[in-house]
């Protein structure tokens, strides 16, 4: 029994029945957890305790097996935090806050680099203002090469570079990922 209040009516402790529904949110959370890639797995903010039993329960095949693995994963999740465990769901979350925030970044690095491209000194001058360690010699170079490829039809290669150049003095290279999608809609790798 969980009993309730005297003065204000209100139970001691929650239903057996929202125990187990937070319960079956835990093992949902370590089912997608077990799902993903070991890359995926290290973005994430989960702690070093989880990772083997995480390991353990993507080695093991065997249905039953398998299931009762996953329990006893989310056994161990539901002794963590509830602030741990809410990290991890907001970082899976593609509309979480942290997905906010990179595509909130990603979109005002595409903005300065269109305002570069298409305001010139004007725009330059005034992304210094806002960011003075910036190379302006590099940026503007950046900025005729990728008008000089448009003029020619040329494969977008300085363009990509100064989306990465822009990142890297807008955002600090935090965007979360080494393969960032630019507004161009191909993927730019730093390895080139």
């Amino acid at each position: 029994m969980r009993g309730r209040d005297e003065e204000t009516g209100e139970f001691f402790s929650p239903s057996r029945s929202q125990n187990r529904r937070e319960a079956l949110e835990v093992l949902a959370l370590g089912e997608k957890l077990v799902a993903l890639t070991e890359a995926q797995l290290a973005k994430l903010p989960v702690p070093d305790s989880l990772l083997p039993h995480i390991r353990e329960a993507k080695r093991i095949t065997a249905h039953i097996a398998h299931k009762r693995q996953l329990a006893f994963l989310a056994k161990q999740m539901r002794r963590e935090d509830d602030e741990v465990l809410e990290a991890i769901r907001d970082a899976l979350d593609e509309d979480g806050e942290a997905a906010r925030r990179e595509v909130a970044a990603m979109h005002r690095v595409e903005a300065w680099r269109e305002r570069l491209l298409t305001d010139g000194d004007a725009a330059l001058a005034q992304l210094l203002d806002e960011y003075p360690t910036a190379d302006r010699q590099h940026l503007r170079a950046l900025v005729r090469s990728a008008l000089d490829e448009r003029r020619k039809n040329k494969p977008p290669r300085a363009f990509r570079e100064l989306y990465r150049a822009l990142r890297e003095l807008i955002v600090g290279g935090a965007t979360g990922g080494d393969d960032v999608e630019d507004a161009g809609g191909s993927i730019e790798d730093d390895e080139r």
